[in-house]
């Protein structure tokens, strides 16, 4: 059952025809601002892959793909959680260099989403990866990167109050960066989400670095796959939601795994049979490059800088019918 929760006082800001060419708008600038920033091309990207070849991101390890077999192949398919692996190979395959990357329009299906305000079966986001040296693989150059995709974030959203005055969002571009420990440290009482929701009330916007390793709890602050992110070196961009009133994701990125750190995480997570998968044992030989990476929700973005109150205001999605009742009672048009 879904868990909607309904803004008081909320009146959306722009009718249904405003919100579609505000979309367009926000789409089309921040695909500008983002490449400008980290120097990043266009590639077209998949929407389901070959089950077998490791390529499809497992999430929490729970999730269940979408599979269809196809009649030609008689071999399974599985539509894409996401194409955080798929986009490592793509920068070999179509021969980018170090200081290069692509992104890609990624659309997905997560059937086991819990719907909410802000989560949906249907994922849309811009997914990204760049080729850095190996002298990058370091917090300061994350960082900086993180600094960077924010800031065309907020460009876009001065964009898009420029051509919508009534929309007012106010975002902060300074970045306070905290690890996941840190935290919980400061917060041991209260469960992750709440941590998040405390530390964005007082800082705007926050990158929370370390996502994925247990922490001294014997708790993770949230689930990360193994084998792409570098668990030392990745983190969650957030900033604070005043239609919502909470912390925001709006990205989950960071460098990714060398050979060594893959091996590690594989370890801790009980899953060293995926070495013997195509995509991992490239990695392992040493035939992928070293990367930086990330997913940018399109509709978490659409929804941040338009104040909407439900994702399904900026996307065409399926819903239970609470969630259809309830923000039909309250006047929340959904797409």
């Amino acid at each position: 059952m879904s868990k909607v929760y309904i803004p008081a006082g909320y009146v959306p800001r722009l009718n249904a025809y405003e919100t579609q060419t505000a979309i367009g708008l926000i789409k089309h600038t921040f695909e500008l601002n983002l490449c400008r920033a980290l120097n990043l091309k266009r590639a077209s990207a998949p929407l389901f892959v070959d089950g077998g070849r490791g390529l499809n991101d497992d999430l929490n390890g729970v999730e269940r793909p979408v599979i269809f077999e196809i009649r030609e192949t008689e071999e399974n398919a599985e539509v894409v959680h996401s194409l955080a692996k798929w986009k490592r190979m793509a920068l070999k395959e179509y021969g980018f260099h170090e200081g290069e990357g692509l992104y890609t329009d990624m659309n997905a299906i997560r059937r086991d989403e819990e719907l909410d305000n802000l989560h949906s079966v249907y994922v849309d986001q811009w997914d990204w990866e760049r080729i850095i040296t190996p002298a990058e693989r370091n917090l300061d150059f994350l960082k900086q990167t993180v600094i960077k995709i924010v800031n065309a974030v907020c460009d876009t959203s001065d964009t898009v109050t420029r051509i919508y005055p009534n929309v007012c969002c106010t975002l902060e571009r300074n970045v306070s960066f905290v690890t996941a420990q840190e935290l919980e440290d400061m917060y041991p009482g209260l469960t992750p989400k709440e941590r998040e929701n405390a530390y964005l009330r007082k800082n705007r916007t926050a990158f929370i670095i370390g996502i994925g390793d247990v922490l001294k709890s014997g708790q993770k602050h949230d689930g990360r796959a193994p084998d792409y992110d570098d668990w030392t070196l990745n983190g969650d961009i957030l900033m604070w939601n005043e239609t919502l009133g909470c912390a925001f994701e709006l990205s989950s990125m960071g460098i990714r795994v060398d050979a060594n750190s893959l091996r590690a995480q594989l370890k801790k997570a009980e899953c060293e049979w995926r070495s013997g998968l195509e995509f991992h044992r490239m990695l392992l030989d040493g035939e992928l490059p070293l990367t930086i990476g990330g997913g940018i929700g399109q509709s978490r973005l659409c929804m941040l800088l338009l104040g909407k109150a439900h994702i399904g205001e900026v996307q065409v999605s399926v819903w239970d019918g609470d969630t259809l009742r309830e923000c039909g009672k309250a006047g929340i048009p959904l797409l």
